[in-house]
């Protein structure tokens, strides 16, 4: 069985509203899921998962939430050559140039990503929240 976190930071609640829907696709799909803040994980966690989810809200010009979210990723950057992931997160503002970026670091540091990450401009809907399942399931 997949060991998955699944890890994200929410100031409104959209993007915890996207984690849930993650790990419920993990779960359905047989994973073992542990769903986190970002003050909960760090680079040190890394090892003990098969596949971590991430999830943050674009931020100010387009950036990751810069006080807790950020850090705690900048600590696990190391550990994410060949490490499976997906990325999430919504948005109220700009094209998605955070995700694209985000996605960018990501691949150039060897991760794995499982899937096309999942933008929701806004509170998710039906059709967000049902990619958010897809995308944990994608994980397992």
């Amino acid at each position: 069985m997949s060991r998955i976190a699944v890890v994200y930071w929410s100031g409104t609640g959209n993007t915890m509203m996207m984690a849930d829907a993650v790990k419920k696709g993990a779960c359905n799909k047989g994973g073992n899921v542990d769903l986190l803040t970002s003050m909960e994980f760090g680079g040190a966690k890394m090892d003990e998962y098969d596949a971590v989810a991430f999830g943050c809200p674009a931020m100010g010009a387009e950036v990751l939430e810069e006080t807790d979210f950020d850090p705690m990723f900048q600590e696990c950057r190391p550990k994410l050559k060949g490490k499976k992931i997906a990325l999430f997160g919504s948005f109220g503002w700009g094209d998605g140039q955070w995700m694209r970026d985000w996605e960018e670091v990501c691949r150039a540091d060897g991760a794995i990503l499982v899937a096309d990450p999942v933008m929701c401009n806004g509170a998710p809907d039906e059709g967000g929240l049902s990619e958010c399942e897809d995308l944990g399931a994608s994980l397992v």
